[in-house]
């Protein structure tokens, strides 16, 4: 894996969305400061977002848009064939 595929790409993906998840704007209009909740897609929870309810497209999400899980690495035995498997693994199951 490499390019936008890296590890080192995607831990820095994870701090941009965080980084954008915190994000506060004046708003004139509404004469408040507003905030992702205030302008994402949640359709799980339209009436009141939080942070967590609003849709990521994004390839983090295979890992919940999580440092720790991109982390995780497990042992697995598949037959005569036996190693870690890690976050390249993981995505390419899901994928």
């Amino acid at each position: 894996f490499s390019g936008v595929l890296a590890e080192d790409v995607l831990r820095a993906l994870l701090e941009l969305q965080d980084t954008l998840a915190a994000t506060t704007a004046w708003a004139p209009g509404a004469g408040r400061n507003v905030t992702l909740q205030d302008v994402c897609y949640a359709p799980l929870n339209p009436a009141e977002p939080g942070v967590g309810d609003c849709a990521v497209s994004s390839v983090t999400q295979y890992f919940q848009n999580n440092g720790s899980r991109l982390a995780l690495t497990a042992w697995q035995q598949d037959g005569k064939d036996q190693g870690t498997v890690d976050w390249h693994d993981h995505l390419i199951y899901c994928v």
